[in-house]
């Protein structure tokens, strides 16, 4: 495999790079933090604005709709870039949704919606969970009803994350209760604002999410992606597209353990001597790496015309497991009662980011499919064992 750009996209790289450089901002950084890493606040869309004037937000898509027509490797290049940075990076509207309509919806649908999502002007949140349906999305019955002119749609949806920032829904609805579970589903583009939708707050161990509610909500027909009834087919590329996470953030929470170390003195000697701390040090690089190798397999098949599957599923639990759960918590063991600290602690090492990870590794392995999904998925898809 080989991993190499071009030295346009490469030149392309140094520019994303230098801007991030240049506008990130202290109050950018603390907003983006309190959002996930989302954007929502004033400073973060002012940011992701002016980065996509660039084509940078979708630099794989064609130039009609917004992008560069790049690899698909500097689309990942520059994602890992801004997660290390810190700045707003997690863009269901750029990374996933998307591209799924890029894919499947008819040209009507993407000459209205993939331009301003290009431009960094509108945010969706996923609209998939509900009470009954988790991990198995089969089990989804929020339901919409053909009116003629458009969907009535009521239910409920749960841990929809960024539902009180996002502009519009990307729903997932039952539009044939009749048909088997996998052929009457559907997706629609909701706007946010529309009368008879209402979002409560739900606080986690780290993020903020919602339960989202429909009562006789109106949606537009064509609103519908793609062709009715299909959109499970939908989903499932959408969920592909989610699994493709960036591993930038932990990568910079490495760094700062490995300063931590150097500069913590324990019986006369640096932390960093110590053969237990080097020992776990060292795995957490070797982990980095080949998280590294995984990330970058994607954007390798996508740019030879393959779409990933299991190796999404790959990715993500290796991502969450061996890097955001055990980095972090070998981290935590490294720096001791320092590493639970908030970084605005006056007693916080310098930006001790660690214990928010910490935090955040433990939602890296439920969103987006479980591990026990993503292991489903790899046995069948991969490996082609049987479901039973």
């Amino acid at each position: 495999m080989d991993f190499s750009i071009s030295t346009e996209d490469l030149e392309i790289f140094q520019e994303v790079r230098l801007f991030i450089q240049k506008e990130t901002t202290p109050e950018l950084l603390k907003e983006a933090h309190g959002c996930e890493m989302i954007y929502g606040g004033p400073e973060s869309r002012k940011f992701i604005k002016k980065f996509a004037a660039n084509g940078w937000l979708t630099p794989t898509w064609p130039e009609e709709y917004g992008g560069m027509g790049a690899s698909e490797m500097l689309t990942y290049m520059i994602r890992e870039e801004m997660t290390y940075a810190g700045v707003p990076s997690f863009f269901a509207g750029a990374h996933f949704t998307g591209p799924t309509i890029l894919r499947n919806a008819s040209e009507e649908m993407k000459k209205k919606w993939l331009p301003p999502i290009a431009r960094g002007e509108i945010e969706f949140a996923m609209g998939y969970s509900e009470p009954d349906a988790g991990s198995d999305m089969l089990s989804l019955k929020m339901k919409a009803e053909d009116k003629g002119d458009h969907w009535l749609v009521n239910g409920q949806k749960t841990f929809n994350t960024h539902a009180h920032v996002a502009d519009y829904h990307w729903l997932a609805v039952r539009t044939d209760p009749d048909a088997p579970k996998h052929k009457g589903i559907s997706l629609l583009i909701v706007d946010m604002k529309s009368p008879g939708i209402s979002v409560q707050p739900m606080n986690t161990l780290i993020a903020k999410t919602n339960d989202v509610f429909y009562d006789n909500v109106k949606v537009p027909k064509e609103n519908l992606v793609g062709e009715v009834n299909k959109g499970y087919q939908y989903l499932l590329g959408a969920l592909n597209f989610e699994r493709m996470f960036p591993f930038g953030h932990y990568r910079k929470c490495y760094e700062s353990v490995v300063e931590f170390s150097r500069n913590t003195i324990v019986d006369g000697a640096p932390l960093s001597k110590s053969p237990t701390v080097r020992q776990k040090l060292a795995d957490m690089a070797i982990d980095l790496e080949a998280a590294r190798l995984l990330y970058y397999h994607l954007p390798y098949l996508l740019d030879s015309g393959k779409v990933p599957s299991y190796q999404t599923s790959m990715e993500k639990i290796f991502m969450s497991e061996r890097v955001a759960r055990k980095l972090t918590q070998s981290a935590m063991e490294i720096m001791g009662p320092y590493g639970q600290l908030d970084e605005h602690d006056k007693w916080a090492p310098s930006a001790n980011l660690v214990n928010y990870y910490f935090r955040w590794g433990i939602l890296e392995t439920i969103y987006g499919g479980t591990s026990e999904i993503q292991r489903n998925i790899i046995a069948q898809r991969g490996l082609g064992l049987p479901r039973d």
